[in-house]
C-alpha cells in the first residue's frame, strides 16, 4: 500500500483555478476542485501552494475565492518549484514521500521530479481524482486529524511569537501556560494511538505500528498500560502528541513503545514524559527497561532515551531484565536500562497523570 500524503503542493494557473491568473486577469475556480480541496482537509491532509505568480495578487484571489485559509505556508514567487516544495516540507518537518504536487504543465512535474524524486507527482486531469486514490485515503479518522489543519496554523503562530520573544526559551515555554495531560486510552481514543504509530517517524522508539485490535486486546490486559498523551497551551490544543506502551513485570516495567509528534519536540514533550515515567517508577520500587529500534529518523528518540539516564542492557546487565522475552537478534530491537531514581518531572508545563499502582488511575500531578 502507498504511504500516506501528509502535504499536497498545489499550482495555481490552470490546475487549482482555471485561466492564468497574470494573463486573464479573471480565474474561476470550479466547484468541483474547491470539494477536493475541502474534502482533503477534512481527512488531516495539509495543503499548500507552489506557484509562479505575484503573491499579494494570488492570494488576495484566494482569499476572494473564501479558500486561503486552507493553505498552510503558501510559496507563490518566481523561483523553481522544486526548491518551493523543498521549503514547505522543511517547514513541516515532513519527510519528502509524505509530500505530493499537482501542476498541469509537464515540465513542471519533471522539475520537481528530478530534484525531488521522493515527491509524487500529479497532472491537473487528475485532481478531481485524488480523494479516490489509496495514498490520499488515511486509515484512520480522529479528532485530531480533522483539525490538523488548524493546529498547524497555531503552531506557525507559536514559532512566530517564539522567534519575537526575548530572553531564554524556558522563559517563553512558561509562558505558553503549558498543560500535559497523560491519561489511560480509552477505546475511543484507540484511533488517536494508531494514528500517532503510523504517523511518527522521528520521535517513535521502535517504528512499529500497532493495529487498532491488537490495542483493544492491551487496554483490557491488567499487566499492560496504553497511555495517550495531550497538550495543550495559551494557543489552544495541540490535540494528541505522546503514546507510551507499558508492561509490568514484578520488579520492572517494560516500555514496549514510546512515540512523540515531532511538532512538540521544542516544547521539551519527549523528556517530560521520561521523567514522569521514570519518577513514577522511582516511586514504585521498580526498573525500566526499554525498547529502541535505530532507523534512518529517530535518531532523536535515541539522544533522548540517552539524556534520560537509559543504557544499553547488553553493556550494562541487570538481573530485573531476565523476566524479559529475548528480543531475538533478526528484529533490530536494543534493549535499554534504567534504574530510576526520584525526577523534577518538568520546570516548563504542569503534568496530570494517572497513579500507575493502582487500576482506576486516580489523577494526580507528580
Amino acid at each position: 500500500m502507498a504511504a500516506t500524503v501528509k502535504c499536497l503542493v498545489w499550482d495555481l494557473d490552470d490546475t487549482l483555478w482555471q485561466g492564468t491568473l497574470l494573463e486573464d486577469g479573471e480565474v474561476h475556480l470550479p466547484d468541483e476542485v474547491r470539494k477536493v480541496v475541502i474534502e482533503l482537509d477534512s481527512r488531516g491532509i495539509l495543503q499548500s501552494v507552489a506557484s509562479r505568480n505575484d503573491h499579494d495578487h494570488a492570494w488576495a484571489r484566494l482569499k476572494a475565492f473564501g479558500v486561503a485559509d486552507y493553505f498552510v505556508l503558501p510559496e507563490i514567487g518566481w523561483g523553481a518549484k522544486s526548491e518551493a516544495v523543498r521549503r514547505i516540507a522543511d517547514r513541516l518537518n515532513f519527510a519528502l514521500t509524505a509530500i505530493a504536487f499537482v501542476d498541469d504543465r509537464p515540465a513542471e512535474r519533471a522539475e520537481v521530479a528530478f530534484h525531488l524524486p521522493d515527491v509524487r507527482c500529479y497532472p491537473a486531469d487528475r485532481v478531481l481524482d485524488l480523494p479516490d486514490l489509496v495514498e490520499f485515503t488515511p486509515a484512520t479518522s480522529t479528532v485530531d486529524s480533522r483539525r490538523r489543519r488548524e493546529m498547524y496554523q497555531a503552531g506557525f503562530r507559536r514559532e512566530a511569537e517564539r522567534a519575537a520573544a526575548p530572553g531564554p526559551d524556558e522563559e517563553f515555554l512558561r509562558s505558553l501556560d503549558l498543560r500535559m495531560r497523560i491519561g489511560r486510552a480509552t477505546g475511543e481514543e484507540l484511533s488517536r494511538v494508531e494514528e500517532l504509530t503510523l504517523r511518527t517517524s522521528q520521535m517513535n522508539a521502535t517504528g512499529i505500528h500497532y493495529p487498532d485490535a491488537v490495542l483493544r486486546g492491551l487496554i483490557t490486559d491488567p499487566r499492560h498500560e496504553v497511555l495517550v498523551v495531550t497538550l495543550t497551551d495559551r494557543f489552544g490544543p495541540h490535540g494528541a502528541v505522546g503514546v507510551l506502551l507499558l508492561e509490568r513485570h514484578p520488579g520492572l516495567w517494560h516500555l514496549k513503545l514510546l512515540a512523540t509528534s515531532c511538532r512538540v519536540v521544542a516544547y521539551g514533550a519527549g523528556a517530560t514524559l521520561l521523567n514522569w515515567l521514570a519518577d513514577a517508577a522511582a516511586r514504585s520500587g521498580v526498573h525500566l527497561a526499554a525498547d529502541f529500534r535505530a532507523t534512518e529518523r529517530n535518531r532523536m528518540m535515541e539522544i533522548a532515551y540517552r539524556f534520560a539516564g537509559f543504557e544499553g542492557l547488553a553493556e550494562a546487565p541487570c538481573p530485573c531484565a531476565t523476566v524479559l522475552v529475548p528480543a531475538g537478534e533478526d528484529t533490530g530491537l536494543e534493549r535499554l536500562h534504567l534504574a530510576p531514581g526520584p525526577r523534577v518531572v518538568s520546570t516548563v508545563m504542569d503534568v496530570e497523570a494517572p497513579d500507575l499502582n493502582t487500576p482506576e488511575g486516580g489523577p494526580g500531578t507528580p
